[in-house]
Parts: C-alpha cells; structure tokens; sequence
C-alpha cells in the first residue's frame, strides 16, 4: 500500500518532525504540506500549498486536497495570553473548517483525519482548562465527521506529551533542548508522558494504513502503534 498525505503546522516542530518522517517512509508516496507560508523544505515527494488562511480555503486551494488518503494535522497555537473564544477560533474553527474542506474535496471515501491534541485533553464540556476543554471539543467533532456507517471512525487524537525531536530537524522549541539530553532518563521515568516525534510520524503513518479500533491515543497508545501497527 502507498499513501498519499496532506500535512499541516510544517513549520512548527511537530509537523516538521512528522514531515521528515513521512518523506522517509517508503509506504508514503506524496506529502502535500499546506501552510501560510513555505516549510523550507524540498524533495521528490514533496509538494507544497501555500494558502492565506487554512480556514478558509479558496475553491481552488479546495480542489488540491482531492486524491489524498489521509491528513495529519499538526498546525496549532498556545494558549497562552488568548481568551477562550479566541482561543476556539484559532483551534476549532480553524481545524474544522479544514477539516470539512478535506471531505468535500474526496466525496465519498473512507478518508483518515489524524489530529495533534495533546496530553491531558479533556473531551467532557465540564473540563477545567480552557486549552483542553477547546481541544476536547475539537476531538469530538473530529470523531464525529470522520466516522463511517456509523461505527468506526478515521478520526484519530493524539495526545503526545514531551516528544523528542528527530534527527536533522531544525525547527525545535528552546524548552525543548534540554529534554533531548534527558529524554533516556523521562522515558524510564515517565513512560506515560514521553515519546518521540518519530513514534508520533509511524503512528499515524499506521493509523492510515491499518485503522486501529482505538481513536483517542495516548502516549502510550501512540507507541504501541507506532512499533506494531
């Protein structure tokens, strides 16, 4: 099998880290990164996307997503300093709106939807943090337009905690330096909360490929399918 993926958020670290992963990877045969501006990145496989506002998509940027079996939504902002209908907009409308552009555009097909939430997401409408709450909600849409007959889903929630970056990436946030060193030590430690950006790539990569029963993945999930599908 060969898969053709759509990628978002490849200039933040997670999608860049996915991003490399995916060009790596044989199974995968075309990477379209959709973003406000270009990744900086060139290959063989890769093609590019650049739009305005991810959404709100023009009919022809629309168009481009059609013939891609699965997307990895990586593009997201912090919390910090936003209130929370700001916060909203910037997370669930933006990917929502994406996400329906992605559906219209392959009509019909049973399309995976794999999402970067993040450890301590909460899916309940009473959830205490803003951050999560809006997460959670995101999720459950996300769960919802991704289903099929009614049963199964293509909609998967990753909920990574720290994630070591993968070689060669370039794009790695400053808190993140000093875990690289320590990651050896978290991993033991903290089996719950640590992974690396490659277990989340190969994850997804698999979740596209063999649809595991399981829709929301934590840590530990993530690396369960990241080494055995």
């Amino acid at each position: 099998m060969s898969l053709n993926i759509i990628l978002t958020g490849a200039t933040g670290m997670v999608g860049e880290g996915v991003l490399l992963e995916c060009l790596d990877n044989p199974v995968v045969s075309r990477v379209l990164v959709v973003g406000r501006r270009p990744c900086g990145i060139t290959h063989q496989k890769l093609a590019e996307l650049v739009v305005n506002d991810l959404a709100a998509l023009s009919p022809a940027e629309s168009k481009a997503l059609a013939g891609y079996d699965a997307c990895f939504f990586c593009a997201g902002v912090s919390s910090v300093g936003k209130k929370e209908a700001e916060y909203s907009n910037l997370t669930y409308d933006l990917t929502i709106n994406f996400a329906e552009e992605y559906k219209k555009a392959n009509p019909g097909k049973p399309l995976t939807f794999c999402y970067v939430s993040g450890y301590g997401t909460d899916s309940t409408a009473a959830g205490r943090s803003m951050w999560a709450r809006v997460k959670g909600r995101t999720e459950n849409k996300l769960l919802e337009m991704f289903s099929h007959n009614g049963s199964s889903s293509g909609g998967y929630m990753f909920r990574p905690g720290i994630m070591k970056p993968i070689k060669g990436q370039k794009r790695i946030l400053k808190f993140y330096f000093g875990w690289q060193i320590t990651y050896p030590i978290m991993r033991f430690l903290m089996p719950k909360f640590a992974c690396t950006l490659q277990d989340v790539a190969r994850a997804m990569i698999n979740c596209a490929i063999l649809r595991p029963p399981k829709n929301v993945l934590e840590v530990k999930d993530i690396v369960l399918i990241a080494k055995n599908g």
